[in-house]
């Protein structure tokens, strides 16, 4: 026996159970079909709902004995309930022929909201599919570092509005394809309603396209005030978890329309850009003696060895302070800041979180008012941010550290505190012991005990 064979049997037992509970004629008619309706609405959604925890019951075991991703996100997104939930609306609509007249009012009316309710439950099921399939390729290597996000709200955003124009259809009696054919007259409001989605799906092809942006990419957008990792690539949104845990989130078509920094480059290198500098005081440049030469052989023993082999060089005739083919760092013996510049791409080349494949170089710039600045440029191999950091500010403190021994000093503007102690040194009417704050640097104690004896 089919289904239609039991329908109809059914609706004589419904009959003939009124019939017998003395019903009049006329209200039996209709009332007849309404119990009807109602028991094979009853039947649908108990028939869906065991078929629901009959699926979900398997899924499970299977679960337990092997762990598949698909069939993880399916119970996540809840993708077996809202499937399962079709199903009543074909039940009653294949019924629905049996216990009404076509052409009854009932029956009209019916039938339209059943496949009302059926659009609306496809549209679940089908979103809850396409998000179970994101999950899935999100898991795949090869496709992590696409936006499928936004693919797959791309998707459901034109299945959605597929299914609206079946639903107004149904209700107005007319076929899909006539009012897609009328939507041409209404384009300009329908470009003014879906704005944002319509930019975001250009945006979203064109950042997938170009590669410009991946989940967990760095970026900086200044005028957005966004400096931070991206977490989040979807039709309508990008989400930014700045470096101060704020959350910020703007439209995809303002990073292709406006500008922004992608630190991508630097996490795939080999290191993390160092470029700081100091200005050195021009009036303590100065030519290097030979017994200054011999003073810092001392100070150093690679500093040592390459200001023998220049010496070496000089004394041949040899002129090679850039592109040594000895292999001797670029610097000169000639000054003591060309001294410091050979002495410090020493010590960054032997650094052990230096990078030594990338550009390492220890340069001078263009002269300012304040003196002239000598700015270390090279690599952090160690990317991450505070040991990054840390390893930037222990070279910049070596750097400053060793300037006296090559008789050089950073520009600092002096205060009224400076002036009063040099106008105390230069006087010599007060013992330098007294004074606290002096620089060590700043004079030779036992020259100036000498000096004080003789002014006393």
């Amino acid at each position: 026996m089919n289904t239609t064979e039991f329908a109809q049997k059914l609706l004589v037992g419904i009959k003939d159970f009124l019939a017998w509970l003395g019903f009049p004629r006329h209200i039996m008619d209709t009332l007849d079909e309404v119990i009807f309706l109602i028991l094979i609405i009853i039947t649908s959604f108990i028939f869906a709902a065991i078929v629901h925890a009959v699926s979900v019951h398997i899924t499970k075991k299977i679960l337990k004995r092997k762990n598949i991703s698909f069939l993880t996100s399916l119970i996540k997104y809840g993708a077996l309930r809202k499937l399962t939930a079709i199903i009543p609306p074909l039940i009653i609509s294949a019924l629905l022929p049996v216990g009404f007249d076509t052409h009854s009012r009932w029956f009209v009316v019916c039938d339209k909201i059943t496949w009302i309710y059926f659009c609306v439950a496809l549209i679940f099921s089908v979103n809850a599919i396409l998000n179970t399939v994101g999950d899935t390729l999100r898991n795949n290597k090869q496709l992590q570092n696409r936006p499928l996000k936004g693919f797959i709200q791309i998707l459901q955003f034109l299945f959605s509005c597929v299914i609206v124009i079946i639903i107004i259809s149904i209700l107005i009696n007319k076929s899909p394809f006539n009012l897609i054919t009328g939507l041409g007259a209404f384009t300009a409001v329908i470009m003014l309603i879906f704005q944002d989605p319509i930019l975001g799906l250009v945006a979203g092809v064109m950042i997938s396209e170009d590669d410009m942006l991946r989940i967990g990419d760095w970026i900086e957008m200044p005028q957005n005030n966004i400096n931070g990792i991206v977490t989040d690539i979807s039709l309508d949104v990008v989400k930014v978890r700045n470096f101060d845990n704020t959350i910020v989130t703007v439209p995809p078509y303002s990073l292709v329309s406006g500008s922004f920094t992608n630190w991508r480059g630097m996490c795939d290198s080999g290191g993390r850009r160092i470029m700081q500098e100091y200005t050195l005081k021009l009036d303590y440049i100065k030519p290097c003696t030979p017994e200054f030469l011999e003073r810092m052989k001392a100070f150093d023993k690679d500093l040592a060895q390459f200001i023998t082999q220049k010496q070496e060089q000089a004394a041949e005739g040899k002129i090679a302070n850039t592109d040594n083919p000895d292999g001797l760092v670029n610097g000169t013996i000639d000054t003591n800041a060309g001294l410091l510049r050979a002495y410090l791409t020493i010590y960054l080349k032997r650094h052990p979180f230096v990078n030594k494949d990338l550009l390492l170089m220890v340069r001078i710039l263009a002269p300012t008012e304040n003196g002239l600045p000598l700015q270390i440029y090279c690599f952090s191999s160690n990317k991450n941010w505070p040991s990054y950091e840390s390893i930037q500010a222990e070279i910049m403190e070596h750097f400053v550290s060793v300037l006296p021994a090559f008789e050089l000093y950073p520009y600092q503007s002096s205060g009224a505190r400076e002036t009063i102690i040099s106008s105390y040194i230069e006087s010599g009417k007060i013992d330098l012991s007294e004074i606290d704050g002096i620089p060590w640097h700043s004079v030779l104690p036992t020259e100036n005990q000498d000096k004080t004896e003789e002014r006393k």
